[in-house]
């Protein structure tokens, strides 16, 4: 018997999906290959997140804990939260997932800026949701925009602080007038990815604890540099976690993804260490970039956006750092063709960077 294929329909929206493509790890006959197009931690995990890993080797035929208590009330500790407000997921992309899963679906809107991370779109397509995205003002979150664009349908609005792949910040005064400006039935979902990045910046918790329309997201995969364990959590009112909690699978995080979060987010020590260094280094690469001709925007995060003078140029930047042995991300995908986005690596891939940068500029005159 032959099954008609034709009736066996992926559910709306999934085909609008594009895949989601991470950033290269290989350049076919080099060796040397530097790579900066992730945004991860040039310095790695903590010593201390390392070992927490490793002793979870004679425990893998166990099942981990269902409620991740201890991760949650060290990250309660450290970030002064309540653990009990606290979801955690397998990085924060799962928690984006959840929040749309959720809270949106056929028949509603869910809103992201224009240079804004790429799943939000992709995890509000996957809801049936229709996702509405919002111009930004010289590539940062226009907080009127998004208001403009708030209709009866709207029921999640998604920003990035600081964005992705911009680096830009908008301060805590106009997060909050774009939480009270919302309408009531729409959730403000603040993803915090690279929020330790910024000295003394606390991803805006506490106007998450002050509201009941904002739920704010972060990851371990950054400052944490655990990117290969794949660990976030999400902070927000108890009634939205406990709603989230409910499309949770139980065993989302294993054992050792738990117990090395816990070490690296209670080693603080090593997180300033990783956050001072990113600091400096990224001072240095931005400036010297300057100095080339090739601007960047303040940036705020682990990695800066060069801008070229077209997108021809950055094509050919990126083919000469790329014979070079670095690879760096285009993103074009993000409306933003003639730019690169370049993570910060430590001083020595900084000097590299530079180099490379500035014999090709050279090269162009």
């Amino acid at each position: 018997m032959t099954q008609d294929q034709s009736k066996l329909r992926p559910q709306p929206g999934i085909m609008d999906i594009a895949l989601y493509v991470g950033g290269e790890s290989r350049i076919a006959g080099r060796a040397d290959v530097l790579k900066l197009s992730s945004n991860e931690n040039p310095f790695g995990p903590s010593p201390a997140a390392r070992e927490a890993y490793l002793a979870e080797a004679g425990a893998l035929h166990l099942y981990p804990d269902s409620s991740h208590l201890g991760l949650r009330e060290a990250i309660g500790r450290v970030h002064a939260l309540d653990p009990a407000r606290i979801i955690c997921g397998a990085g924060s992309d799962e928690i984006i997932a959840f929040v749309c899963q959720c809270y949106a679906g056929p028949g509603d809107e869910v809103i992201h800026t224009e240079h804004g991370f790429g799943m939000y779109r992709i995890s509000a397509l996957a809801a049936g949701a229709t996702p509405v995205e919002v111009p930004e003002r010289e590539r940062r979150t226009d907080v009127d925009a998004i208001l403009a664009a708030c209709t009866e349908r709207t029921r999640i609005v998604f920003i990035a602080n600081p964005n992705n792949p911009t680096g830009t910040m908008i301060p805590d005064a106009e997060v909050e007038r774009l939480a009270d400006g919302l309408p009531p039935q729409a959730l403000l979902v603040l993803d915090g990815a690279y929020a330790e990045f910024v000295p003394g910046f606390n991803g805006s918790c506490g106007l998450v604890e002050e509201r009941e329309n904002i739920l704010m997201t972060r990851t371990f995969s950054k400052i944490y540099g655990l990117g290969g364990l794949r660990v976030g959590f999400g902070y927000g009112p108890a009634r939205i976690i406990e709603v989230l909690n409910r499309v949770r699978g139980p065993f989302n995080l294993s054992n050792a993804a738990i117990a090395a979060a816990r070490a690296a987010v209670e080693d603080v020590g090593y997180t300033e260490y990783c956050r001072e260094q990113n600091s400096l280094n990224r001072a240095r690469l931005q400036a010297d970039l300057a100095g080339m001709g090739v601007p960047s925007d303040p940036s705020s995060a682990n990695f800066v956006l060069a801008r070229f003078k077209s997108a021809e140029t950055a094509e050919a930047c990126d083919a000469h750092l790329r014979d070079a042995g670095i690879i760096v991300r285009r993103v074009a995908g993000y409306k933003l063709p003639a730019a690169l986005r370049i993570t910060v690596g430590d001083s020595e891939a900084c000097a590299r960077v530079i180099d490379a940068v500035g014999h090709f500029m050279k090269a162009r005159v």
